[in-house]
């Protein structure tokens, strides 16, 4: 691949904005080793001087511990016992230059489960992807596989929720073949196999259909390539199922 040269304003640029925001190892198959090595050394390129690139400080939380977090985020959340300023100035600057959060939270875009809130975290804390129906597109294996290889990030849950509105309308095309408008009906395709899978099962379907849709999610992550493979083999990542209970503000920790 041949990569452009940096020497105009606008690459200079958008070479800094990518290192600011992703690192200098995502950027680099953008624009080329020779630019990262310029940038790491704070070489002036055109008369504009490029800072050198800070080290990543990643968690030393083991998936266990970063689990054990989690948890006792939830308890302090239905306790009413948060603190009161997890979000404020000096954790913001402390930040501003570098992310080391400790879990990835796949989860369902519904405005009543913020991750954050329930686990009683704050800016730095959670690396998030938020879609209705908690399911996994190429763009959100993407942005795990980023978490987990270049954040070093040892813990993802994906977490349902009661009452699931995507989940409900997967069961509708299910039960009465309902076409969605626009999108919609691409976005409760990866939903299906769960609401077929759990039609005749005991119990609650909805409830059924949330909680084996969570499983099927975290299944297809484990084998879902060496960047997720190899971290678990060696025991540095775990991937686990949650599903969150809107009316008295749990999350059980229910697949593994």
């Amino acid at each position: 691949m041949t990569h452009p040269p940096v020497s105009s304003p606008s690459r200079r640029r958008a070479l800094s904005a990518m290192c600011a925001c992703t690192g200098t190892a995502a950027a680099a198959p953008l624009f080329g080793s020779g630019a990262m090595k310029m940038l790491a050394a704070g070489a002036t390129m055109a008369g504009v001087a490029l800072p050198a690139a800070s080290a990543e400080i990643k968690t030393t939380l083991t998936p266990d511990q970063a689990l054990d977090a989690l948890k006792q985020g939830n308890r302090l959340f239905l306790a009413d016992r948060l603190p009161a300023e997890p979000n404020r100035r000096d954790r913001r600057l402390a930040i501003a230059k570098s992310q080391a959060p400790f879990a990835v939270l796949v989860s369902c875009s519904d405005s009543r489960v913020p991750p954050e809130a329930l686990f009683g975290r704050g800016l730095g804390d959670l690396f998030i992807i938020r879609v209705a129906g908690n399911s996994i597109s190429q763009e959100g294996l993407g942005s795990i596989e980023y978490a987990v290889a270049e954040l070093g990030v040892p813990l993802v849950v994906v977490m349902g929720h009661e009452r699931c509105g995507a989940v409900g309308a997967a069961l509708s095309v299910v039960k009465d073949h309902t076409i969605f408008p626009g999108a919609i009906g691409d976005m409760v395709q990866p939903i299906l196999p769960a609401a077929i899978s759990t039609r005749d099962k005991e119990g609650d379907w909805l409830d059924n259909a949330v909680r084996q849709h969570v499983v099927n999610v975290v299944e297809k992550l484990k084998i879902s390539g060496r960047l997720i493979e190899d971290p678990i083999e060696s025991g540095k990542l775990k991937i686990v199922g949650a599903r969150y209970d809107l009316d008295d503000g749990s999350v059980d920790f229910f697949h593994a």
